[in-house]
């Protein structure tokens, strides 16, 4: 199949929904398919470069706790026109589709088989509380419905019910799996790491509180710091007021340097307050086998088992945090062992596995249509096979 991913954020930008959709395009490339990535511009980017096509021009906005991105151009409805007669897509696979207005264009305007991924979660959410009227033809144009967690398929049939196909993230399991350790940070002291964007939800400020709290008892461990982001003048002055020792700020770092720092931390540590319909960040730090404290919230509850791969806490509970945190770092053997079982896990969320299933979703799909009489006249490639012994269905395979 002729195959466009439809991102409505900036590629390739860093962020969750913009790395799956890059490494779902390499995936189903070497499945065989041909793949476009259908994004926006925010700069000086080419409007078309290898596999990727850009449309309208993208703006960073507030968005469930973090930023996100509006997508506008004057003439939004002809440039798309012109990108899907070019193309000739025989499917669009929308991420995220409802965040205006690329996605929403493309999906007014497709003639191919239309499925979506829906990557976020949020207890309530505004816009769509008031703007699910308007979006209910949109969520009829779609054939298919993915999303990444229980927590995300909850989160998005409250405003659209209907069936959804849970998929999850996934991961480049034998690249962190491999990753050699920072020896500037190998000393003999024990590293807690916290990988992730300076915002509310992500719960930097509550960890600095847990880590102040080991600090003050006398425990020598270390905590690395890894990201950016709005909160970081808040969390600089909380380390400075409180003469906090032991904590180093180390910025953004390079995608193929993030394996390094699982490697070497003894305890990866996500302290998010809620709002993670998945968490990619634990599957990373399973895949290199490092040992895991956590919030217990619905979007991890689906990566992680309790006792197994991780220790799990009350969000926004730093005495909590704290004792999770020392009590791993007092028992290596138990570090071992859930750094094995994290490791095992993640072998499960591989994204070989990960597009394979998305690759046969999208085959039932097509076979659903074709069977009902109702294959959209913009598709045209063989409608796949039903696998050997596998009965017709009506529902999700």
């Amino acid at each position: 199949m002729k195959i466009g991913l439809v991102t409505p954020y900036i590629y390739p930008l860093p962020g969750g929904v913009n790395a799956h959709v890059g490494f779902l395009h390499q995936h189903l490339r070497e499945r065989g398919h041909d793949v476009r990535i259908i994004s926006s511009t925010h700069g000086l980017q080419r409007s078309s470069e290898g596999d990727i096509i850009r449309i309208g021009r993208g703006f960073s906005v507030p968005s469930n706790g973090s930023v996100g991105t509006l997508t506008v151009s004057p003439r939004f409805v002809s440039q798309c026109q012109d990108v899907l007669e070019r193309e000739q897509f025989d499917l669009l696979h929308f991420h995220e589709p409802f965040v205006p207005f690329l996605s929403l264009v493309l999906l007014r305007e497709s003639t191919s088989v239309n499925i979506a991924t829906f990557h976020a979660y949020n207890g309530w959410s505004p816009a769509y509380e008031f703007g699910r009227r308007m979006l209910a033809g949109y969520a009829r144009r779609l054939d298919g419905r993915i999303a990444v967690s229980v927590a995300a398929r909850y989160f998005i049939d409250k405003y659209f019910p209907g069936e959804y196909k849970v998929i999850p993230n996934g991961v480049e399991v034998e690249r962190f799996a491999t990753a050699r350790p920072i020896e500037r940070w190998r000393d003999g002291t024990p590293n807690l790491l916290f990988l992730g964007r300076f915002e509310e939800r992500k719960g930097l400020l509550v960890l600095l509180k847990a880590f102040r709290l080991l600090r003050r008892e006398g425990r020598d461990c270390r905590l690395l710091v890894v990201g950016n982001g709005p909160q970081e003048r808040e969390a600089r002055r909380y380390i400075a007021t409180r003469r906090l020792s032991g904590v180093e700020m180390l910025g953004r770092v390079a995608e193929d340097e993030k394996p390094r720092w699982y490697a070497t931390a003894d305890v990866y540590v996500s302290p998010a307050t809620g709002r993670e319909s998945f968490g990619i960040v634990l599957l990373e730090a399973m895949a290199a086998g490092t040992p895991i404290v956590c919030s217990d919230i619905h979007g991890y509850k689906g990566v992680v088992r309790r006792g197994e791969q991780a220790l799990l806490v009350p969000p926004r509970d730093p005495r909590a945090l704290a004792a999770a945190i020392r009590e791993l770092l007092d028992d290596p053997a138990e570090r071992a062992r859930m750094g094995a079982s994290g490791h095992e896990r993640s072998l499960q969320f591989g994204w070989g596995r990960v597009a394979e299933r998305v690759d046969d979703y999208y085959r039932f799909v097509v076979r659903r249509l074709a069977a009902q009489g109702q294959l959209p006249p913009g598709y045209h490639a063989p409608v796949p096979p039903r696998p050997p012994g596998q009965p017709a269905q009506t529902g999700a395979e």
